[in-house]
């Protein structure tokens, strides 16, 4: 596979995402999310305020399949239950750039109205 991205363009597309919240999802199931800091050139990914999510254990759903089944008179909709993902405060992280699967930047409404408000101000010379 060929890679046609200019070098400069490349920078100035990372460089736009510095300071702002990604979710990085793993190849072994995890979530990332957290203020995107700096990379390298092996697609590691620094990420400081992180917070790590993962599915719940195998013994976790099990126990909630048990209690569920127990709770309802007939067998059916026991099957599948509902649970939260686990999750746990990392601070400072560093993704390997081998095991990212997705990143996605994580913007708000409120974000985006700001933003399309200093776009117009850009447009109509400052105004």
């Amino acid at each position: 596979m060929e890679d046609n991205t200019d070098p400069a363009e490349a920078e100035t597309f990372l460089k736009s995402l510095l300071g702002k919240n990604l979710r990085i999802y793993t190849t072994d199931g995890r979530i990332f999310i957290g203020t995107f800091k700096c990379t390298d050139t092996h697609s590691n990914i620094v990420l400081s305020l992180t917070y790590e999510y993962r599915e719940p254990s195998q013994q976790k759903v099990a126990e909630a399949k048990a209690a569920a089944a127990a709770a309802a008179s007939s067998a059916s909709g026991a099957d599948k239950v509902a649970l939260d993902m686990t999750s746990r405060y990392l601070g400072l992280v560093v993704v390997p750039g081998e095991h990212i699967v997705k990143m996605e930047v994580e913007e708000f409404t409120s974000q985006l109205k700001s933003r399309s408000i200093l776009e117009r101000r850009d447009i109509y010379g400052g105004r």
